[in-house]
């Protein structure tokens, strides 16, 4: 079990085809995450199921090997783990750093073990991504903190009591370390202002169904009752909404049809429905499948007094900020002008260099908005990618774009996306991974 691929591995792509075909999401990176790091909770096992085999899966797997957990794969996507006993509380400083994911260990291992030593994490470099949020929820229960130049040191020796948390932002990683946390403390732990993401919705059905108490699921309000311990059981991860927003922009931008199965669309995407509405793109909806129709006629819409619209992110239920970069693509192939406004992270925007060498019209206001003028022409290019989503972005940009482009650093696409180039291929795309 090793993540594959290497920072020198490039993909070579030719753009110009409209893609086309059937696709099936794979499952969710931000819920497999977490619910990989809740089978600490219990020395029962944990089978998961639809697990996305991509890097940041892999590379969490191998964290919890190196805490001295049983990781067994029955077949593609699935996973059974079991977390019988755990030879240490503090995990490989190196392996750790390689994914922001690897800070949810620290509720459940504070949580069952009462201790915790964790390295600063990792992941995409989008901006500060603090994680303040997190400590003050474990000190609120109980915990001490210790932050040391390069981990946290963690500790709850008498274990962790339920009180009312009132998180400082609404942070999906710290609502689930929160959550892991309290599902082992003593009495009852309300959690306002949690995240509510269906990533976030998923690890709270798994604890339940591991016998814990999670009520006010789907809402900003979370009800935790402790329990004394929580046993196995059987989950499947639901489809990744990131995905299935990249592949509606890939569809639209390249101008084919292509049926998206088992994608739960009233449940993940009523605010990308809207934000991608506003640059003309549309789908039809088949109960849990989507059909994006070809030769879309992209002209972004403008605001009901005439102004400049606008797409912005923000926490769920609104259009998600992975997916801002997707939108900035999409909005440089369609007829009109758009303002861009990345309200979560500051340093999100910085890759749009790469769009404006490839012959984009983007105007970057400042690290937060870019105004989109549209339709470009756009050229390959050879580019790197910086991070998953926007890496996703290049992707799309270089299969509408005119001629050659190589895309480097491609083992941060990956990930977040299971066999790109495999897929893509089978949609026609002309697409090799090299390296």
């Amino acid at each position: 079990m090793h993540p594959t691929g290497t920072p020198t591995s490039y993909y070579r792509i030719r753009g110009g085809a409209p893609l086309a075909g059937t696709i099936v999401p794979k499952g969710n990176k931000n819920a497999a995450l977490p619910m990989i790091a809740a089978a600490l909770l219990t020395e029962e096992p944990v089978r998961l199921r639809n697990v996305p085999e991509i890097r940041d899966v892999l590379t969490m797997l191998q964290l919890l090997e190196h805490l001295g957990v049983e990781i067994l794969r029955e077949e593609h996507g699935c996973w059974t783990i079991t977390a019988r006993e755990l030879g240490t509380t503090v995990p490989p400083r190196e392996l750790a750093g390689e994914i922001r994911a690897s800070f949810l260990l620290a509720g459940p291992l504070l949580a069952r073990m009462g201790a915790a030593t964790l390295p600063r994490p990792g992941g995409d470099r989008i901006g500060r991504r603090p994680l303040d949020t997190h400590i003050h929820a474990f000190e609120d229960l109980g915990a001490t903190a210790e932050p040391r130049p390069d981990s946290y040191h963690l500790e709850a020796a008498a274990g962790l009591t339920g009180r009312e948390l009132f998180l400082t932002e609404m942070s999906v990683m710290a609502t689930e370390n929160a959550v892991m946390a309290a599902s082992l403390a003593r009495g009852t732990t309300i959690i306002r202002n949690a995240a509510s993401e269906p990533h976030v919705q998923e690890l709270c059905h798994l604890i339940n169904a591991m016998g814990g108490s999670v009520d006010g699921i789907g809402t900003n309000v979370l009800v935790i009752e402790g329990r004394d311990r929580l046993h196995g059981t059987d989950a499947t991860v639901g489809p990744d909404h990131i995905e299935i927003g990249s592949f509606i922009g890939l569809a639209a931008a390249t101008g084919g049809e292509m049926l998206i199965t088992g994608a739960r669309p009233s449940v993940c995407l009523p605010a990308t429905r809207i934000a991608f509405g506003r640059l003309g793109i549309e789908w039809t909806e088949h109960g849990d499948d989507i059909l994006v129709p070809s030769g879309q006629d992209l002209v972004i819409r403008g605001d009901l007094q005439g102004g400049v619209p606008k797409i912005d992110d923000g926490p769920w239920p609104a259009f998600p900020p992975d997916l801002t970069s997707i939108a900035v693509v999409l909005a440089t192939q369609a007829r009109g002008t758009v303002l861009i406004h990345e309200k979560m992270f500051e340093s999100r925007l910085f890759w749009v260099d790469r769009l404006i060498a490839m012959g984009a019209n983007i105007v970057l206001c400042d690290p937060h908005r870019a105004v989109v003028i549209g339709p470009s022409r756009l050229w390959g290019q050879t580019l790197s990618s910086p991070d998953i989503r926007a890496g996703m972005a290049l992707v799309i940009a270089a299969l509408c774009a005119e001629g050659e482009s190589v895309i480097q650093n491609v083992h941060q696409i990956e990930r977040g996306y299971e066999d790109l180039p495999g897929r893509l291929q089978a949609l026609g795309a002309d697409i090799v991974r090299e390296g």
